[in-house]
């Protein structure tokens, strides 16, 4: 997307000037979450895998999880962990 825009071409004092729109190609998910059963008290890493860099979202229902000793979000490159902590029946 950063390469739109107008591009001339000068020869002598003539020129011409076209201008290039790059659509952008949507996100997808190139590897899904996987089901994990994991026992009380121990701690779980859930990673999904995108097509190209794009800020995730991560929630459990509709609940919008954040940050915290209990979750722990990470996102090198393409690839968007989390680490759920301390796991609780209630996690499920």
């Amino acid at each position: 997307e950063s390469d739109a825009g107008d591009y001339t071409c000068v020869c002598g004092d003539k020129q011409s000037t076209a201008s290039l729109a790059v659509h952008a190609l949507p996100v997808l998910f190139k590897e899904e979450l996987k089901n994990e059963e994991v026992l009380e008290g121990a701690s779980v890493s859930l990673c999904c895998e995108l097509t190209k860099a794009a800020p995730v979202q991560w929630k459990i229902g509709s609940k919008v999880l954040k940050a915290s000793d209990k979750y722990q979000m990470r996102q090198p490159g393409t690839t968007a962990e989390l680490v759920i902590h301390d796991l609780e029946v209630e996690d499920a």
